[in-house]
């Protein structure tokens, strides 16, 4: 999803493919849930080379594209993607796709509103819920640049696609796919549009 989104975007990607099991990219050095259980029986040591090898490259390339866009008076949409389980503990999430956002940033607000209509048109049978199944201001990666840059050079939004259509395959998961690019394409160039005309620039990462 990330892959196609930068390749029909002309975003930078940034991605990795290790599991949060070994060291989730999506949680702070802090958290408790940065490894899994398997990996908190193994040394300080090793966590260490683990952190260095697959979390630090990751973090601080993100970073730094962000960063420079910033530097250069480019207004950032970052778009961090995720999948969750259909059920969890037993209970099936009611939703196709999430967007998460902090609802305190009226720039992510306002954007998720506008993404959340833009796949109503593209695909009005799919369920969009904002901030779920998660809550869009917990501990991630736009949580942490939230608190690096304003929220005029920054606008974070975790992508959130259920797991079921990456398990269906075919037609269903390219659909959704094809719904998530162009909704999100639509919805850049409506903000590329009201920027140009303030003066400002957008870029998507």
């Amino acid at each position: 999803m990330a892959k196609q989104l930068a390749s029909k975007l002309g975003g930078a990607l940034v991605v990795s493919e290790v599991s949060r099991l070994l060291v989730d990219l999506n949680r702070s050095l802090g958290n408790p849930t940065i490894h899994g259980k398997a990996i908190w029986t193994a040394s300080d040591q090793q966590r260490r080379e683990i952190v260095e090898r697959y979390y630090s490259p990751y973090r601080e390339e993100a970073h730094q594209h962000v960063s420079e866009a910033v530097a250069r008076g480019i207004g950032v949409v970052h778009i961090s993607s995720h999948s969750f389980t259909p059920k969890l503990y037993g209970k099936v999430r009611n939703a196709d796709i999430g967007l998460l956002y902090d609802p305190a940033r009226k720039g992510e607000v306002q954007f998720c509103e506008l993404w959340k209509k833009s796949l109503a048109v593209c695909a009005p049978k799919l369920k969009v819920r904002r901030n779920y199944p998660y809550a869009g201001k917990g501990d991630g990666l736009t949580h942490y640049f939230r608190a690096q840059f304003s929220p005029a050079a920054y606008i974070g939004v975790e992508l959130e696609i259920n797991q079921r259509y990456v398990f269906q395959a075919g037609a269903p998961w390219t659909a959704l796919r094809r719904a998530v690019m162009e909704s999100l394409r639509l919805v850049l160039a409506d903000i590329s549009a009201r920027a140009t005309v303030s003066g400002t620039a957008t870029t998507a990462a």
